[in-house]
């Protein structure tokens, strides 16, 4: 059954909108959450969460029970999971390619949250089809990635995550050899009008970006780098966007890659091959730094390359 809980503002407290002031009294919920349960004032009357309170109103608050089920379907285990940490409140994951996060249109099993269902249970705060989702991956696009099984750490990730207090690094190879070791990539980044499955870079109206890229590796005669890219900000495409707005897009990106117009320089026929008849763009979420949403506790958690990125690197070092 939900729990009812009673509220009177007070003399003394601010005099703040109504979802605010409830959730001073409720810290264990987000805003967001407050605002999907039951309020109303205690005569009855409907609650306007965007109005200020007054001293002396009392807001009646039904707080449902906490659900433990989802609404996803077809929970399976179609693939091993190469869980890397797990305790009560989270686990974490090496992703591999090719998997989707969670159940769309076009996906409807092999997802990465309805593999994690069949081994254990995710907070439920994500939504009925992203439950314990608190960051993304591209289906293509490798690596570690944490879920939140709790609710108290769905919450706190969530905010870890919208003020980047923590360290997330990729590697990407990349077309072309850029003549400097570290640079910054900033600017904004928006859906792109042309075409929607798209981001780009644009002067107005998108949002801030920031991602440092330093140069690991380099093999002229390919025309080819591998570069190691630490994200500041987490916008959607953001490395592939930034990397390829700056004229060194991912291999094998089909959507921002402009391959086909590179393959032609490719000599080798090893590397050839495995240019034209990979799948996924070359990317690779090496490392995840941050501190345990419930203890506090600092947790690094840092991926070798996948079987691809290896086979890759090892033609490239043997043209």
């Amino acid at each position: 059954m939900a729990q009812t809980r009673e509220f009177i503002v007070s003399d003394t407290d601010e005099i703040t909108r109504t979802d605010k002031f409830l959730s001073s009294k409720l810290p264990e919920f987000s805003r967001s959450e407050i605002q999907r349960f039951s309020v109303r004032f205690a005569d009855g009357r409907s609650v306007r969460f965007a109005d200020k309170v007054r001293p002396g109103d009392t807001f009646v608050v039904e707080i449902p029970d906490v659900r433990t089920d989802t609404a996803i379907e077809n929970i399976s285990s179609d693939f091993d999971l190469d869980i890397l940490f797990e305790d009560e409140d989270i686990i974490v994951i090496n992703k591999p390619r090719g998997v989707v996060m969670y159940p769309s249109a076009g996906n409807k099993t092999g997802t990465l949250v309805q593999n994690i269902l069949s081994h254990t249970h995710l907070s439920t705060l994500g939504g009925d089809i992203r439950p314990g989702v608190v960051h993304r991956l591209d289906k293509d696009t490798s690596g570690v990635m944490v879920f939140a099984k709790s609710d108290a750490a769905f919450r706190e990730l969530v905010k870890t995550f919208s003020e980047h207090n923590l360290t997330r690094k990729y590697i990407a190879f990349v077309w072309g050899v850029p003549n400097w070791e570290v640079a910054d990539i900033t600017g904004q980044i928006a859906r792109s009008s042309r075409n929607r499955q798209k981001m780009t870079m644009v002067k107005t109206g998108g949002r801030d970006s920031h991602t440092e890229v330093s140069v690991i590796n380099a093999w002229p005669r390919a025309g080819v780098s591998q570069m190691r890219c630490t994200l500041f900000t987490g916008r959607t495409h953001q490395i592939r966007v930034h990397l390829s707005s700056h004229g060194f897009p991912v291999l094998c990106d089909p959507l921002y890659g402009r391959g086909s117009a590179r393959l032609g320089s490719v000599r080798d026929g090893d590397l050839l091959e495995f240019l034209r008849t990979h799948e996924g763009q070359m990317l690779h979420a090496e490392l995840l730094e941050f501190a345990h949403p419930v203890t506090g506790e600092m947790m690094r958690f840092k991926t070798r390359l996948p079987d691809d990125m290896l086979e890759l690197k090892y033609l490239l070092e043997n043209i």
